[in-house]
């Protein structure tokens, strides 16, 4: 099993409660030492659990290959992928690679791991795929003439949309694995009491940690991720939305066939060139 964003919050029990059930789980985040550090931290509390690491840094669509790459040539199998790294940013921010870290790192990397690493899943069927969303995708909405947001940037409007592409790549995914014993399935956590949000630097970072004392705590947040991949009720369940380990209808747009298209061809065209061995992801 491979989860992303595995070094704090939701992520990181998500990867410890998954060990702790049997399953040989491979986390992803960016930080080398912080990646070893979690796997001790957990193996000190799990003494038998089964882990290893690569280190990628998500935002950027050249980690994202480099860590498919890894997850390859060190896995002849993938029988679970949770796509869970995410971030909030209050104002614009662009990676190296010329892209809008929202976007980037909340739908862009589940995309192309995704996409990465999708003959593997096929290949180790069956096989499940978690989109970790949230219920902010509720109030997104696509700009498709705007996905930089370089005409306008509002940092919860931006951070809602990412939530509602992950939806819709569910959605789309699911419908394109049919009959593959591959399930894709989002989820909303909760509001969960974590790093969310403190990268900001204002008023955005010193409120978190105040809001957050009413947030569920960080085990509650991780518990449908953890059901979604291993309970065997949600086995052949695929393209479903999910709240408290319960289906939901998710929001209205997010089942409009056309956007679900548009969204997954503009995806694609802004991938391409990262998924080609030698060319520049900003060469696109």
């Amino acid at each position: 099993m491979l989860v992303t964003g595995a070094t704090n919050g939701i992520g990181k029990l998500t990867a410890e409660q998954l060990a702790a059930r049997g399953a040989h789980v491979v986390i992803v985040s960016r930080s080398a030492e912080r990646c070893a550090a979690v796997v001790d931290e957990i193996r000190a509390r799990q003494p038998s659990a089964s882990l290893d690491w690569i280190a990628a840094d998500l935002s950027l669509l050249a980690g994202v290959v480099g860590a498919a790459a890894t997850f390859r040539a060190r896995y002849p199998q993938l029988h679970v992928l949770v796509n869970n790294a995410g971030a909030f940013f209050a104002r614009r921010v662009v990676t190296a690679e010329g892209y809008e870290s929202t976007f980037a790192l909340n739908h862009l990397s589940y995309f192309l791991l995704t996409e990465q690493l999708r003959e593997l899943l096929i290949g180790s069927a069956p096989a499940r795929v978690i989109n970790v969303s949230s219920e902010a995708h509720q109030g997104g909405a696509i700009a498709l003439a705007d996905l930089m947001g370089e005409r306008r940037y509002r940092g919860w409007s931006a951070y809602s949309q990412s939530k509602l592409a992950n939806v819709l790549f569910t959605y789309s995914l699911a419908r394109q694995l049919e009959g593959s014993a591959v399930t894709v399935n989002a989820l909303h956590p909760g509001f969960v009491a974590t790093g969310f949000g403190r990268n900001n630097e204002g008023w955005v970072g010193r409120l978190m940690p105040l809001v957050q004392r009413f947030a569920l705590r960080p085990e509650q947040g991780a518990e449908t991720s953890v059901y979604l991949a291993t309970h065997p009720a949600v086995a052949g369940v695929t393209g479903k939305y999910f709240v408290r380990c319960q289906e939901k209808r998710s929001a209205r747009r997010s089942y409009d066939l056309q956007v679900q298209e548009q969204l997954w061809r503009a995806s694609e065209q802004l991938v391409s060139a990262a998924a080609k061995p030698g060319v520049p992801s900003g060469a696109i």
